[in-house]
């Protein structure tokens, strides 16, 4: 014991004779670097061992987690262009459908229009007629008490302007 006190005595006597610290005196150097060594070579088989598999494990568990991910979100990205495709099909037939639809229910709409305007315009048809045939009756009717009117109206314009009533034959020679 007294020689490990007078080695570490020596070597504070020693470092305080160099004046500078001791990992920086020659003396100690060897020691050092085989420590360092040392330290160096197991934390080299921990990280070799332990530590870089399991880290390489998390950075090949996450990256198999993202690839699934970006799989899974073509596979959906997939699926929802498909649906929206169905849809756009189903709303397009719809449409058509829809438009059929209309356009028989135009036609059969202008088909009743145009028959009851047919029944209309043949009722029209038979009033006009009816009417026509009593114009032209009343017409004839009038045409032939015009003579009789003109005869009278010229009697009566005679007998006014001369003062006596102009005789049959009288007449009969003004109007012919």
């Amino acid at each position: 014991m007294a020689n490990e006190t007078n080695a570490t005595t020596e070597a504070a006597g020693h470092a305080a004779a160099s004046g500078g610290l001791p990992q920086f005196d020659f003396q100690w150097w060897p020691g050092q670097i085989v420590w360092v060594l040392i330290v160096f070579v197991v934390l080299l088989a921990y990280m070799r061992l332990f530590a870089v598999p399991k880290l390489g494990g998390t950075i090949a568990a996450r990256d198999a987690k993202i690839a699934d991910d970006v799989a899974q979100a073509r596979q959906l990205k997939a699926e929802a262009d498909a649906q929206a495709d169905a849809a756009a099909a189903e709303r397009a037939q719809a449409r058509s459908a829809a438009q059929k639809m209309a356009g028989d229910a135009r036609a059969k709409a202008r088909a009743e229009i145009d028959k009851a305007l047919a029944v209309e315009e043949a009722r029209l048809a038979d009033v006009a007629a009816v009417s026509d045939a009593a114009i032209a009756k009343a017409r004839d009717k009038a045409m032939g008490n015009v003579a009789g009117i003109a005869q009278d109206t010229a009697q009566a314009i005679i007998a006014k302007l001369t003062g006596k009533a102009a005789t049959a034959a009288e007449l009969a020679t003004a109007k012919g």
